[in-house]
């Protein structure tokens, strides 16, 4: 297989014009457009530039909102990780000529869909999980992340999967505060600033083992970044952000089929990632991880071998993943405490360009050259793995 390797970069990154919960509500595909012409803006191009189209679902009613015809389209929605996913798809369609401006985006307004009907249970009536699972209780994300996480307490111990769940809880907040974007920074939240140990204990249950705190935020928010060819990249106002590897998979969709309760098929994206791009573990300034639950966190360093099965409690022990710490993790705040729409993994390229280009403001980490993101989807289902560099 070729290495596609610095085939395509990263040239503009943007979340829409508001995120968070909004005062006036506005649709997913506005959320979208605005996303995406934001981006559009930060790379210095015009939608006329744009000739492919990536999100998760309906890339011809985006298309056709922002007045692009695009010559390739891409629609995998395989749950939080496709934005991670369709990273490494557009490195694949413009080293094949395919295209040479592609915009990936997203948009989702899932806390105002709470409140004007969609529902809020996860699952489709016509879908597997509906006729199989959920007759016996389990239905949306709470419920089924945590029947995996009681079955990692059961294998490693509940003492050290909560320690590692706080840590990971009480470290992403402290990123948040750095970040004005965050919704802990909106007082209509009512969420505080800082996350005391404590505080994360005291939180009200969700779903046994889950306390509050290990949730992910339910807000609405749009994200899209571009990407182009290394040779448009290098004549527009931004240094090119280089994708270096890319791995992807799924092995189930329902969480009763899961292989294994505790491993992801990070364990398989990872190393192809890492070896597309040739670096190691000790190469990286920063680590974006998918952070849906805490628990989440938890067996993505597992998987994708930043430490062994069970051995997630020492490798986060000590707010090593909190500003200050040796391993930079979530700088936007994560899931958990900046933006959670629904579907995540957009948002974790987008917060790894800001910081590759220096544009991270006070959680900026010093002379970030190399990071990766890492995005899950589904009920631990999916997985996706792309490397970043700049020069």
């Amino acid at each position: 297989m070729a290495n596609l390797s610095r085939g395509a970069a990263i040239v503009g990154a943007a979340e829409s014009d508001e995120i968070g919960y909004l005062e006036n509500r506005k649709s997913d595909l506005q959320l979208h457009a605005e996303a995406a012409s934001n981006a559009l803006e930060d790379a210095g191009l015009k939608k006329g530039d744009v000739d492919a189209i990536f999100a998760a679902g309906n890339t011809m009613g985006l298309a056709e909102h922002m007045g692009i015809q695009p010559k390739f389209t891409d629609s995998t929605s395989v749950g939080g990780s496709s934005f991670v996913i369709h990273a490494g798809h557009a490195l694949a369609a413009i080293a094949a000529g395919y295209c040479e401006v592609a915009l990936v985006t997203h948009g989702s307004a899932g806390h105002s869909r709470r409140f004007f009907g969609g529902g809020a249970s996860g699952v489709e009536g016509g879908t597997t999980g509906a006729q199989f699972e959920s007759p016996y209780g389990f239905f949306g994300a709470p419920i089924n992340y945590a029947m995996a996480c009681s079955r990692y307490m059961h294998e490693y111990g509940e003492d050290r999967t909560r320690e590692a769940m706080s840590e990971i809880a009480v470290s992403t907040r402290k990123w948040a505060a750095m970040n004005p974007r965050a919704l802990i920074h909106d007082p209509a939240a009512e969420i505080p600033l800082t996350m005391s140990f404590e505080d994360y204990h005291n939180s009200r249950w969700i779903a046994w083992p889950f306390h509050l705190l290990d949730c992910c935020l339910v807000t609405d928010a749009g994200g899209a970044y571009v990407i182009t060819t290394p040779e448009r990249a290098k004549d527009l106002k931004k240094p090119p952000i280089w994708i270096l590897g890319a791995g992807e998979g799924h092995d189930h969709g329902m969480i009763s089929q899961m292989p294994s309760l505790t491993s992801l098929i990070a364990r398989e994206t990872g190393p192809r990632a890492f070896q597309m791009a040739g670096v190691k573990h000790d190469d990286f300034d920063l680590a974006m991880i998918y952070d849906s639950f805490t628990y989440t966190v938890m067996l993505t360093l597992e998987g994708l071998g930043f430490c062994g099965k069970g051995e997630a409690a020492d490798f986060v022990r000590g707010q090593r993943t909190a500003p200050g710490g040796d391993f930079p993790l979530n700088t936007a705040g994560g899931g958990l405490s900046y933006t959670h729409p629904g579907a995540y993994g957009i948002f974790l390229v987008i917060e790894a360009a800001r910081q590759l280009w220096g544009e991270a403001g006070a959680r900026q980490i010093p002379d970030c050259k190399l990071t990766f993101c890492h995005g899950t989807g589904g009920s631990l289902s999916s997985g996706g793995t792309v490397v970043l560099a700049r020069d």
